[in-house]
């Protein structure tokens, strides 16, 4: 991940925002994939780069830059009124394309988060929410096909959110490359106000 992306005000933006993980969750998962899942997976399967480890709240797909500033905003908003809680790796899921370590919220305040952030998102008309309920979740394999693996996971302890942070995804024929455009806090509380986000505070 890149901080502090530089986009124009014309850019169309492929944009997610996510929960972060500090450096010592994302080790630990970069260390268990490393042995889980990279001699088991298939020749076209991916183990997800350690800096791309996170937690997707929303992912809103093509935007254009100009509105990047309102959506900083609701992120910042619901970030105000959530605190960092201990998601426990349950269980190893596989899709149609990705693998992932499915967390228990068993305080419920990243599915409060999440849920906030989305109403903000639709009543800003940025964001469609999914009929299905969100699942909090860390992807950490990729494929074409289907390994249909079971590992254990072992030595995973909680992961503690760090911050939540809107994310640029830039499609490279390697794989997609993330860039942070602004990180903000889990306070716990209502910030006071303060000027509407602007380009420039994006670098």
């Amino acid at each position: 991940m890149s901080p502090a992306a530089r986009v124009g005000g014309d850019d169309i933006l492929r944009l997610f925002l996510a929960l972060r993980l500090p450096g010592d969750a994302v080790e630990m998962l970069a260390a268990w994939a490393a042995e889980s899942l990279t001699a088991a997976s298939p020749g076209d399967g991916r183990v997800v780069p350690r800096d791309h480890l996170h937690v997707t709240l929303a992912f809103l797909g093509r935007r254009p830059a100009r509105e990047l500033p309102a959506i900083v905003g609701e992120l910042r908003a619901a970030a105000a009124e959530s605190t960092a809680h201990p998601l426990v790796p349950v269980r190893y899921r596989e899709t149609r394309s990705v693998g992932m370590i499915v967390l228990e919220d068993a305080s419920g305040a990243a599915t409060r988060l999440a849920a906030d952030l989305h109403g903000r998102l639709e009543r800003l008309g940025v964001y469609r929410r999914e009929a299905r309920e969100w699942l909090p979740h860390v992807t950490v394999l990729r494929f074409r096909q289907r390994p249909r693996l079971r590992p254990a996971l072992t030595g995973l302890a909680p992961l503690v959110p760090s911050d939540a942070a809107a994310f640029l995804s830039r499609l490279h024929p390697a794989g997609a490359r993330y860039e942070v455009l602004e990180a903000v806090p889990l306070t716990g509380r209502r910030p006071p106000p303060e000027a509407p986000v602007g380009m420039e505070r994006m670098r």
